[in-house]
C-alpha cells in the first residue's frame, strides 16, 4: 500500500487570548478552502477550532495567557489533520467529556461539536512531553 504523503497547510503560533482568535479563525478558513471543502464543511471547521481553542484559554491556561498556543494544519491524502498544541499542565483525558445534552444551559457544548464536525478527535501529549496535544481529523469532502 502505497504511502500517504503529507503537506503542511498551515503552521500558526499565538498567544492564548481572544483577542487573537479572529485572525486564526481567517487562517483555517483560508487554510481549509484552499483544499476544495464545501462552504458549510469550512463554516463547521473553523467553528470546531475555534471552540477547541477557546477551551484552552478557558480550561487549560485557566484563562488569557501570554502562553502560546501552536495550530498546525497538514493535509494528508483526503484528510485534513489539526493539530493543537499548549504549554499548560496536563490534562486528564478521561476528563475531556461533554456534559449531557439533557443538561439545558448556556454554554459547554463545544466539545458536542467538536465531536460531531471531525472524523477523528484524540488527546496526548505532544512529542515535547510538556503540555497538550488534540489532534482532529477530517475527512475533505
Amino acid at each position: 500500500m502505497p504511502e500517504t504523503r503529507s503537506r503542511r497547510l498551515l503552521e500558526l503560533r499565538f498567544p492564548a487570548r481572544a483577542a487573537e482568535l479572529k485572525r486564526t479563525r481567517d487562517a483555517v478558513r483560508e487554510s481549509v478552502e484552499a483544499c476544495g471543502c464545501s462552504a458549510k464543511s469550512t463554516a463547521d471547521i473553523v467553528l470546531a477550532i475555534d471552540e477547541a481553542c477557546q477551551n484552552i484559554i478557558r480550561h487549560a491556561y485557566c484563562g488569557e495567557s501570554d502562553e502560546v498556543i501552536e495550530l498546525d494544519i497538514d493535509q494528508r491524502g483526503h484528510d485534513l489533520v489539526f493539530s493543537l498544541t499548549d504549554r499548560a499542565p496536563a490534562i486528564d483525558p478521561s476528563q475531556v467529556k461533554p456534559r449531557d445534552l439533557d443538561d439545558v444551559r448556556p454554554g459547554g457544548l463545544g466539545t458536542h461539536f467538536i465531536r460531531r464536525v471531525m472524523d477523528v478527535v484524540e488527546f496526548s501529549r505532544p512529542a515535547s512531553g510538556r503540555g497538550n496535544l488534540l489532534k482532529m481529523v477530517r475527512r475533505i469532502d
